[in-house]
Parts: structure tokens; sequence; C-alpha cells
């Protein structure tokens, strides 16, 4: 390697050996945006219906529905699709209201993920509580059958084979290794002040 070259790959090492701050809090903003879209997703119906396999099969989650799982395989809507039917069974099920406050609780999360930023202690909370959720997420690879190919005939089913249903929970692996970091960050931050 010339000195010339390996003193730009120097320069490059440093620059990126002093970027981990910012590789922290882009991990705050990035669990900000997921979390504040996703929680405001929860306000429309097509999300709100969506997520209905996910709690029905929770042994955490099934008893904020009126009804039990798999009864809502019945009343299941493409996103955009409308049947009054199926909507007045989504309201008796309480699919909406609980579809709502956990919009709530989720952007609440990625907010105060995000405040650690200014403050470790909030920061802490938030990432305690986005590891959790994450967890509970993850938990939907075992509870709920929809994350999985089903066997329709061509032979390619079950595990590893994930649906998008599924596709959209494996994504939390990282979130969950994101909120690890912001984490250790915050309770850092902490003990320095001690």
């Amino acid at each position: 390697m010339t000195t010339k070259l390996k003193d730009l790959f120097d320069t490059f090492l440093n620059i990126a050996a002093s970027s981990q701050k910012l590789g922290i809090n882009l991990i705050r903003v990035a669990i900000l945006i997921i979390f504040v879209w996703i929680g405001g997703l929860k306000f429309w119906n097509y999300e709100a219906e969506g997520i209905v396999p996910f709690v029905a099969n929770s042994p955490f989650m099934s008893f904020f529905y009126a009804k039990s799982a798999p009864e809502y395989k019945e009343y299941k809507l493409k996103e955009g699709e409308f049947n009054e039917a199926k909507h007045q069974w989504h309201v008796e099920n309480n699919t909406y209201i609980f579809s709502h406050g956990l919009g709530i609780m989720i952007m609440a999360i990625g907010i105060l993920t995000f405040l650690g930023i200014f403050s470790p202690k909030i920061g802490l909370v938030g990432a305690g509580l986005a590891i959790i959720m994450t967890i509970g997420t993850l938990s939907f690879l075992v509870t709920t059958p929809e994350v999985w190919v089903p066997d329709l005939g061509s032979g390619e089913h079950g595990f590893p084979l994930l649906t998008g249903a599924g596709r959209l929970v494996i994504k939390d692996t990282a979130i969950i290794a994101g909120a690890i970091v912001v984490l250790s960050d915050c309770a850092q931050r902490i003990l320095k002040k001690k």
C-alpha cells in the first residue's frame, strides 16, 4: 500500500471510529420514524384489521379482543377493501379501539427513545420499552400461523418460508439490536454522571 493510500485509509478509519455517537443517535431517529409511522397507521382501519391474526393468537394480547381465534379468519379484509358485515364484526371485536391504544403506546415508545439524545434517563425508559415491545413482536413467529407460508400444494411451505406478514415481523431483530445499543448508551451516560 502506498503512503498516500495508507494515509487516506487511516483518515477513513479515524472518521469511522469517531462516528459511533452519530450512529447511536441515528438509531434513535430510525426508531422514532418507524415507531411513529407504524403507531400512526394503527388509526387506519386497514392496519387495525391487519394485526388481528397477531393479537388474536397471542397468549399475551388476545384478551383485548371480544372474539377468539380463529373466528377472525372469516372476517379478513384485503387492504383497502370495505365490507359492512366484516367491518361490524371488527367493531364488536374491539379491533379498532385496541389498535388505537396500541398505536399511542408505540408512538410514545418511539418518542421516549428519541428523547434519549437529550435525557439518558428518558431514553433508557424508551429503549427498555422498545426491547420489550420487539420481543413481543418476535413472539408472533411462534404464535401466529399467518407468518409462515401455508401448504397450498407447491411443496414450499412452513419454516423458514415467511409470508409478507412474517417478513414484517422478522425485521424487528434489527430494531431490538438497535434498542439494545441505545439502552447501553443511555446506561453509560447515566453512570458517568454518578
